[in-house]
């Protein structure tokens, strides 16, 4: 089904264009200078659309000279206003910008007032050409909709044609939609639910995937190469980001290779594949080991997902940094690599399973150092899960799924969370890791 096409600025999202890549600024958008310097940045590493978060009303003039400054450099990126917990910042920004971003979870906390609020929204946004986009959070589905469906991928389908109601009601049709889990299983279910529910109602929306949380290194990589893939591979999809908690430019390679890959410009380096009952043995001839590593999770991702396979087994080789051929059978790096599949498609788990955004401007400490010692020092807790979160504005609610949760409040003092309860506030950053692991061991010792 080709979904209708979205203008953001010069871009057009849908339809039959390319797969869009996009990425996330996580400099504080009050900072014009750095955030400028990254936008720049993001830009030549190839970044479609450049996104900042918005979370006071005084930062609208700062995406604003922000803006102003990348045009008079002939920077055309359109930019996106990440905004929460405010329909007024966000009809401010929709001004602006060319792309807004809301949540349906905390647009508005009153529904009937959100719709007001929405309809003022899209009538700004009518007047200045600027796109929506309505992206919905599996841990932010808020209280109405949780109480009627639950914590679930139906409740998150149901939420977001709730709004495309509105869309429609409003006749407004410059709309993306994202339905984004930390939870790989769920965040493609939702998305698979919406697209056979836009298709049986002929709303043809074009759709942003992307894992929230995922992490970083390897274990973030695979993590959303397996979840955009597997929807990517049903053709569902239009924009994608893959939010990695390191430098926002990194994760562009990423979503480059999956834009790629299914826009049929690139192919996976698998050069055979035997099937014994439901175990998969592939060997692959990879140009490198970055390579290796997002073939084989888009190669296997949602077979597993999907539970047509239970094992892999990888083989062959891939070229290192020197020109040497790898030789895969038999390796650790082989078993690392389907231990790290396995685990990203939620069918086995080798080690804890962390939940970390990718840090933005609202984010108040140093989220790429804390959430490495916190793994870390976590490593040896097999199948727990535990969330790493930049700010206490979304934190609680997007680690929904999270045992414990270490969240930034500011002013170098962060909550210590189990589950969804917090456990102690305003605990000093330099002591918030040890009080984490201390209630992690004090819970152990209480269960045995």
């Amino acid at each position: 089904m080709n979904s209708r096409e979205v203008k953001a600025g010069n871009v057009i999202i849908g339809g039959d264009k390319p797969i869009v890549v996009q990425t996330m600024c996580n400099t504080h958008t009050s900072d014009v200078e750095a955030s400028v310097a990254q936008c720049i940045d993001l830009y030549n590493a190839g970044a479609e659309l450049i996104r900042l978060t918005v979370p006071s009303m005084g930062q609208v003039d700062s995406i604003r000279e922000i803006r102003s400054r990348l045009r008079e450099m002939g920077i055309d990126t359109p930019l996106v206003a990440d905004v929460h917990f405010s329909s007024d910042i966000a009809i401010a920004c929709a001004e602006v910008v060319e792309k807004v971003r809301i949540n349906p979870g905390n647009f508005h906390k009153d529904h009937e007032k959100a719709k007001e609020q929405f309809a003022k929204l899209v009538e700004v946004c009518k007047e200045h050409g600027t796109a929506i986009r309505i992206g919905l959070n599996h841990g932010s589905l808020g209280d109405r909709i949780t109480n009627l469906y639950g914590n679930t991928p139906l409740a998150m389908k149901e939420a977001v044609m709730e709004w495309l109601e509105m869309c429609v009601e409003n006749d407004f049709y410059n709309v993306v939609v994202s339905l984004k889990a930390s939870n790989t299983f769920v965040m493609v279910e939702a998305y698979r639910l919406l697209f056979n529910e836009m298709r049986e109602k002929g709303m043809a929306f074009p759709l942003h995937l992307g894992v929230t949380e995922a992490g970083n290194g390897d274990s973030g990589r695979i993590k959303s190469a397996v979840g955009i893939s597997a929807l990517l591979s049903e053709g569902i999809g239009n924009t994608i980001r893959v939010s990695l908690t390191e430098n926002p430019a990194n994760e562009i390679p990423v979503a480059q290779y999956l834009s790629d890959r299914y826009g049929r410009r690139l192919y996976s380096s698998m050069s055979n594949i035997t099937i014994q009952g439901k175990k998969a043995i592939a060997e692959y001839h990879a140009p490198s080991k970055e390579r290796l590593l997002l073939d084989a999770a888009c190669d296997f991702g949602k077979r597993l997902l999907d539970k047509e396979l239970d094992e892999l087994e990888i083989t062959g080789t891939y070229t290192d940094e020197s020109g040497a051929e790898v030789v895969l059978d038999g390796s650790e790096y082989a078993a690392y690599l389907v231990d790290e599949i396995m685990q990203a498609a939620r069918r086995r788990f080798y080690r804890p399973e962390y939940i970390a955004c990718p840090g933005c401007g609202r984010t108040m400490y140093n989220l790429e150092d804390t959430f490495e010692e916190v793994k870390r020092r976590t490593a040896h807790l097999k199948g727990m899960v535990i969330a790493v979160m930049g700010c206490i504005v979304n934190g609680p609610g997007e680690m929904a799924d999270a045992d414990w949760g270490y969240v930034g409040e500011g002013n170098g003092k962060v909550s210590i969370y189990k589950g969804k309860e917090p456990l102690e506030r305003h605990v000093p950053e330099n002591e918030a890791i040890d009080r984490l692991l201390e209630y992690i061991q004090k819970d152990m010792i209480k269960a045995e």
